[in-house]
């Protein structure tokens, strides 16, 4: 029985697709019941019970310190792990005899203008070490592995690609269960929606550029709803968002619950992910599971998500988002369609085939 490590510190500090990525293959791996002595890095501030079956043990070292590498290096050191899995993609030094890491983007590399100073220095300091530390990499789409042989000329055969997954609770909703969540936001009956951590990486502002378009030829069009946490650079992002000059048809929320976003899915007439650049695009997956059609960017991972439902547009273009959401408004048709192709699609995203291959990758690295 090999003694495996999960690091999931980040849970404690941040909410978001890499939080729900960690507790989703954490729920599944309990139910697989492995035959490993599986253990749950926390951190020592957390109170979340991640797992009913697989014991913590606490860390002071908190994610994304300039020393967590050699820090957490010497907290694990008594705890003799066979293997750790960094669901963060950064590697302590000395963590365990194996390690395995999850790479979810590049975005750092790709936009680095798109993040702070700081940040840049720690993930283009880090990013090497981690994985010249790996045993193996797992990611979340064949874009980021593309990226990782291309830009940091990683061998093919350490990447696994393993797609995420959607949750249960992801599914369409009648309008009896939506109108409460609806109404407690103070948000319309109809919307546009995005749903993301608000950063320029998002292409808000070519959202807005097209959605201003969108008003000259549709002036009722529904409002555009931009739902997400504050991210790098959220002040220069607002300026610019108010300098589009349509506040009065944007509603912003920071303050949705992942319990409510079922809701706003399925409530949704669209939703529009114009990123630049995505790992995967997780909040379009779940729209699609929920009966949203999905717009998308057609760059890096996206297009694996949706395949060819919904429709692709270019980032660059804010012409092109345009289009895409006059479709969406004036043609019902093809709008129900479409919504039945996404939930059908997302159906085939499953956490037990992700942690699966989770599971397989720490058992040929052990082996």
């Amino acid at each position: 029985m090999a003694r495996i490590g999960i690091d999931a510190r980040l849970t404690h500090y941040r909410v978001g697709g890499i939080s729900r990525y960690i507790t989703a293959v954490i729920g599944v791996l309990e139910e697989l019941a492995p035959a490993h002595d599986i253990r749950l890095v926390q951190s020592r501030k957390s109170d979340m019970r991640l797992s009913r079956r697989f014991p913590s043990v606490s860390a002071w070292t908190p994610p994304h310190h300039r020393l967590e590498r050699s820090a957490l290096s010497l907290e694990l050191w008594r705890h003799r792990f066979d293997l750790l899995h960094s669901p963060d993609f950064i590697a302590p030094k000395r963590g365990a005899s194996h390690h395995v890491i999850t790479i979810h983007d590049l975005s750092f590399l790709h936009y680095p203008e798109y993040i702070t100073a700081e940040s840049r220095r720690y993930y283009n300091g880090q990013i090497k070490a981690s994985i010249q530390r790996a045993d193996h990499i797992l990611v979340d789409s064949r874009a980021t592995k593309r990226d990782l042989i291309e830009i940091l000329n990683v061998k093919a055969e350490a990447i696994t690609v393993h797609a995420l997954g959607v949750d249960e609770s992801f599914a369409p909703l009648p309008p009896e269960r939506t109108a409460p969540v609806i109404c407690s936001l103070g948000l319309p009956s109809e919307f546009i929606l995005f749903v993301g951590t608000l950063e320029p990486r998002k292409n808000l502002v070519g959202l807005a550029e097209a959605y201003r378009d969108l008003l000259l030829e549709l002036p009722d069009a529904p409002m555009l709803v931009i739902a997400g946490r504050p991210g790098w650079h959220f002040d220069e992002l607002m300026s610019d968002l108010n300098a589009v000059g349509i506040g009065e048809r944007i509603v912003l929320r920071h303050d949705i619950a992942d319990a409510q976003l079922p809701a706003l899915y399925s409530q949704a007439i669209a939703l529009v992910a114009p990123s630049f650049y995505e790992g995967f695009g997780l909040t379009a997956l779940e729209a699609m599971a929920c009966g949203a059609v999905p717009i998308v960017s057609d760059k890096a991972s996206l297009p694996e998500v949706v395949g060819d439902v919904g429709a692709l547009i270019d980032p660059h273009n804010p012409d092109t988002i345009a289009e895409a959401l006059k479709k969406a408004l004036t043609d019902s048709r093809w709008r129900e369609e479409q919504a039945a192709a996404a939930r059908q699609r997302a159906a085939g995203f499953r956490w037990i085939d992700t942690a699966r291959c989770v599971l397989e990758c720490y058992e040929a690295v052990l082996n």
